[in-house]
């Protein structure tokens, strides 16, 4: 069979002798898209983290290609942070953003291979007249796209995105799935996307981890997000998830 793309083994992530999380096993094929779900202060980005190389377990393994993350080559795995992590100020340009995710620092001259594969990135995600486009002038929706050419200029096996949906207008979060699948399908890239949004994770992943300090649970949308699990991870009382009705992939 072959090696899946991504492989943890009990992992366990703690803070000052306190567990993030504790033993998270899960297995992502290549070309699978894994939808990461749970509260604030889960431990979804130190998981992110963790994946990246950033921050090192408690104990428990984490395989990327059968390799540590630390011996993962640079250019296997492509990272979209959430736009607010971004100092809008920064006398930067779209096309140096962009070719950053080719190198690991700001680029002080532009080679034509370089303006070439950024130009093809981003017009790729339909943002190729961005090409020369300050950053502090580019919306939210637009720096989001921008960030994902970034993360695909240099055609990843898999892509990580935290929360990408958010600071984006809500009539765009539909098209950014929708390119997201056509990228997963283009280039056969595995996707780890941290979101809040239940329909996402219920209609564009094929497996879903819902973390919370309360446990976790990893499977497909109907098995992992139920009312039980949900309710738990979230402590409501008051109110129940509504989960939509339908298969947990189309």
């Amino acid at each position: 069979m072959p090696e899946p793309i991504l492989d943890i083994e009990n992992l366990t992530i703690e803070f000052s002798n306190y567990p993030v999380f504790k033993d998270l096993t899960l297995s992502l094929d290549v070309g699978e898209f894994l939808a990461v779900i749970g509260p604030n202060g889960a431990g979804k980005s130190c998981l992110v983290k963790a994946i990246l190389g950033l921050l090192s377990p408690s104990s428990g393994s984490i395989r990327i290609g059968g390799k540590a993350p630390q011996n993962v080559p640079f250019d296997w795995i492509g990272y979209v942070p959430q736009v607010k992590s971004l100092d809008r100020t920064f006398p930067g340009l779209t096309q140096e953003l962009v070719v950053t995710g080719l190198q690991k620092s700001w680029p002080w001259r532009i080679d034509k291979i370089q303006a070439f594969k950024a130009k093809a990135a981003l017009e790729r995600v339909g943002a190729g007249h961005l090409m020369n486009r300050s950053i502090s002038q580019l919306s939210g929706g637009e720096l989001q796209r921008i960030f994902l050419a970034r993360c695909l200029v240099r055609q990843p096996r898999l892509i990580l995105l935290d929360e990408p949906a958010t600071g984006i207008d809500i009539t765009l979060v539909s098209d950014m799935y929708q390119l997201l699948e056509e990228i997963r399908n283009d280039i056969n890239a595995s996707i780890v996307m941290v979101t809040h949004d239940m329909a996402a994770a219920t209609y564009h992943a094929d497996k879903v981890l819902l973390i919370s300090p309360m446990g976790v649970h990893f499977g497909n949308a109907q098995d992992s997000l139920t009312e039980a699990h949900l309710r738990q991870a979230f402590g409501h009382r008051g109110h129940a998830h509504l989960m939509p009705t339908g298969s947990a992939h189309v």
